[in-house]
């Protein structure tokens, strides 16, 4: 589906579980875009024009010139950007306002748990410059439930929220890292089974790719440089 649109939307990006919320929200949605690379390891996040229209340093952010009343907004935090492209498109959040709550608890819990979570266990199992093993296990422990809840969740329906909508596209970046995580997805055969059909959609396969040449340029467990600018939140 395509939707009008005079401009394209500028999309502030990196290959991340978090970039690829909003690359694949505008694959599915058909919207057309720019992708403007932040590259996050040399960091292009702290420069002036980006803070502008995400103040907390972080990306993706979005600029839509086509926005409400026919005027450019900036949207900055993922689940906030995927909101407000379901809202502009009307596809994968629905309006129906029980429908919309079963979505909206399951963005949540990814936003408050599931990403923050899994991004500590990547940051203590692959990127800390000391191995210390409680913060390994106390996360990769949490990611492992919450894998579980997952689990149990998808037993009995084909989507976090019924149907395919926002928050199956602000996991899918997530749990396709399971093994970075120190999980076994065989042990979660639900969430196995989720996980396959969402990664077999042709917008979430093009919206992966965007830019993925872009992941090998940052080796975090190497480059003292990008780590300062990280795992410090500082600028270069």
């Amino acid at each position: 589906m395509t939707i009008a649109q005079s401009k394209p939307i500028d999309l502030y990006y990196w290959p991340t579980p978090n970039g690829w919320k909003i690359s694949i929200m505008l694959e599915e949605c058909g919207l057309p875009y720019v992708v403007h690379s932040v590259n996050i390891g040399k960091g292009d996040q702290f420069k002036p024009e980006f803070l502008a229209i995400s103040p907390n340093n972080k990306m993706p952010a979005i600029v839509d010139h086509d926005g409400p009343g026919g005027e450019p907004i900036s949207v900055f935090e993922s689940g906030a950007i995927l909101q407000y492209l379901g809202r502009k498109t009307g596809q994968f959040y629905p309006t129906d306002e029980r429908k919309r709550v079963e979505v909206e608890q399951w963005l949540f819990w990814q936003m408050a748990g599931l990403g923050p979570m899994a991004g500590q266990t990547h940051h203590f199992r692959i990127y800390a410059p000391e191995k210390i093993p409680y913060a390994i296990d106390r996360y990769t422990n949490e990611t492992n439930r919450l894998y579980g809840v997952m689990n149990k969740r998808l037993a009995d329906r084909e989507f976090l929220a019924g149907e395919y909508s926002i928050a199956d596209i602000a996991c899918v970046g997530w749990a396709k890292l399971w093994d970075r995580q120190g999980q076994d997805i065989a042990e979660f055969p639900h969430l196995k089974r989720w996980l396959d059909t969402v990664l077999a959609r042709p917008a979430v396969q093009k919206g992966l790719a965007v830019n993925s040449e872009d992941r090998g340029k940052v080796d975090l467990s190497k480059d003292k440089e990008a780590q300062a600018i990280l795992f410090g939140q500082r600028a270069r």
